[in-house]
């Protein structure tokens, strides 16, 4: 029986809906990765306001973007064994994770569906991916 996955994903958290012939399976995955909140430096704590403000918020940058690189391997390792998966979401984590399984060579063609979606109960997320496999 093959299973085909669906996957909500924002930068907070991933909802995987697993699809196997009647059964249906479903899955949180929280990101651990931190929100975009303003650095606090002290005054005067080294440099201009501005310089010291850009250098923390590049730092901030990177270190989420391999905060989310991380999330999305971690996603990507539960959908090892799909046979098609459809990737939804209201920002740009669905797009970013739809890059990173372009270079899984057991995945690359079995991305389906790309939707923006906003978010939903766990019900119609199941009853959405459904629509799509069945």
């Amino acid at each position: 029986m093959k299973k085909n996955t669906g996957l909500w994903i924002d930068h907070k958290e991933a909802i995987l809906v697993s699809v196997e012939g009647d059964q249906t399976f479903v899955q949180r995955i929280e990101s651990a990765a931190e929100s975009h909140l303003k650095p606090s430096g002290g005054w005067k704590s080294g440099g201009t306001v501005v310089a010291q403000s850009v250098s923390n918020e590049h730092v901030a940058d990177e270190r989420r973007k391999h905060q989310y690189h991380a999330f999305y391997q971690k996603v990507i390792g539960l959908l090892g064994d799909s046979a098609s998966i459809a990737l939804l979401g209201p920002g740009e984590a669905k797009i970013e994770l739809a890059k990173e399984i372009e270079r899984v060579s057991e995945l690359r063609n079995k991305v389906t569906v790309v939707e923006i979606c906003d978010r939903l109960t766990e019900k119609q997320l199941i009853a959405k991916v459904k629509g799509f496999f069945l």
